[in-house]
């Protein structure tokens, strides 16, 4: 039937529209908005009840939100790029629909801000990580002795490790992490994968880039850095072992450096009980070398 009522038809319309509202995500960088004239909010806990009373309406009313994490300091830089009055409500609308495209990102699923917020500042510390990674890698240039491209070939090599450090890790979940030293903080990237119904396996690509990205970078500069993984099955004992990153490739850790890194606090270096049901043991042989060797001068 004909819609012949043009507010019944904006209103439908209006649902038809994705949205993105930029989140100032703590108390800091609130302050620091204050002082614009037309931002209206003089109180962080009052901000975020109207933020999130606005996304459950619009959730309620069909609508899809996307929620941005909103950097002043970029926010300001942005504007003299552009030219734009950081006073203006406007330049703050052209500035989260840049957010929406380019930035760290989660979609509104209606659970409270509370529980939302960590996974967005997980999201943008993952966006960093990447960024700085692949900036340092592509910053290594070429070999001084054969001429090959040192982040490129690193790259590659990291592709192949991690392909078969999850081909020998057998089915079920796996959780990997792989860390580098780097300044001023160390450099950590996640992934998960498991086998889907068919038994092939299944990783998140964004993950899979991340941490491919982070263990070439400490391939390429020969990094103190290494990856840890779990593996379970349902039923089963947790295993976890790791390798450390060796010259240009990695180094099993034996039982005990695993055990020890499991089992101390990070921070005061205290022992912390073990897991039970946990094996904390020696990683698979990662067999012979069947891809690319990279960068090994």
């Amino acid at each position: 039937m004909a819609l012949t009522d043009h507010r019944t038809a904006r209103r439908i319309l209006r649902r038809e529209i994705a949205g993105t509202i930029g989140l100032l995500t703590d108390e800091q960088d609130f302050t620091a908005m204050r002082r614009y004239r037309t931002f209206a909010f003089d109180d962080h806990d009052s901000y975020l009840r109207q933020v999130e009373a606005l996304l459950r309406t619009r959730a309620l009313q069909g609508g899809h939100t996307t929620v941005a994490l909103f950097d002043p300091k970029e926010y300001a830089e942005y504007c003299a790029d552009a030219g734009l009055d950081p006073d203006a409500p406007a330049s703050r609308t052209r500035f989260t629909a840049e957010l929406a495209a380019t930035g760290p990102t989660v979609p509104y699923d209606g659970r409270p801000l509370g529980e939302l917020v960590p996974d967005l500042v997980d999201e943008a510390l993952r966006r960093a990580t990447w960024e700085y990674a692949t900036t340092t890698l592509a910053r290594t240039g070429d070999c001084a002795s054969c001429g090959e491209d040192i982040g490129r070939a690193a790259f590659a090599r990291a592709s192949a490790l991690l392909v078969r450090v999850l081909d020998t890790a057998g089915p079920g979940e796996r959780h990997l992490v792989c860390s580098v030293p780097a300044a001023p903080e160390t450099l950590v990237a996640a992934l998960r994968a498991d086998d889907g119904p068919d038994g092939t396996r299944r990783v998140d690509e964004g993950e899979a880039l991340e941490f491919t990205t982070v263990l070439a970078l400490g391939l390429a500069t020969r990094s103190a850095g290494g990856i840890v993984m779990r593996t379970g099955a349902p039923g089963g004992t947790d295993r976890v072992y790791g390798w450390r990153i060796r010259g240009y490739g990695l180094e099993p850790l034996t039982a005990g450096e695993v055990f020890d890194a499991y089992c101390t606090d990070a921070e005061t270096g205290d022992l912390v009980p073990p897991e039970s049901g946990v094996d904390y043991c020696a990683p698979p042989d990662l067999g012979e070398e069947d891809g690319p060797t990279g960068h090994a001068h």
